[in-house]
């Protein structure tokens, strides 16, 4: 299952979360630990270098886009390479969504259009769309005819 996507700033302050499959009281310490555990190698990430972490059952891959840190979480069957599929699959639709690496200004005036692409990628803690074209045609809520 995929737990939580997490959209932060560089200082680690939260833009957008989702979480699935967590309860309510778990999730303030999902935060945290996430920004803890990667605050050092995010100071000098480049954009698109891509973090591999686990803890215990769990698996944990992040990158950095524009002023943007992107965090995925799954365990059972979203080990590291499922993962890394669905760090594509967003981070490929955020650029295109803001048409360039996003700036946290960017990205919060297309937080509307960035979380509807992240509900056709991810549903119900599950990887369900990963072809970037495909995910648009969703968003723009025409017919896949097309």
């Amino acid at each position: 299952m995929i737990l939580c996507v997490l959209f932060t700033n560089r200082a680690g302050n939260v833009l957008l979360e989702r979480f699935h499959g967590l309860p309510a009281e778990e999730r303030l310490h999902w935060r945290s630990f996430l920004v803890k555990l990667t605050a050092e190698n995010l100071k000098t990430a480049r954009d698109d270098e891509v973090f591999v972490a686990s803890h215990k059952s769990v698996f944990i891959v992040y990158t950095v886009i524009g002023d943007i840190c992107i965090f995925a979480v799954g365990k059972e069957v979203y080990d590291e390479l499922a993962l890394m599929e669905v760090l594509n699959a967003v981070t490929s639709s955020v650029k295109e969504v803001c048409r360039k690496d996003p700036s946290e200004r960017l990205f919060l005036e297309k937080y509307g259009k960035v979380c509807l692409c992240l509900d056709e990628i991810i549903s119900q803690g599950a990887l369900e769309h990963t072809d970037k074209d495909r995910i648009r045609r969703l968003t723009r809520l025409k017919p896949l005819a097309e």
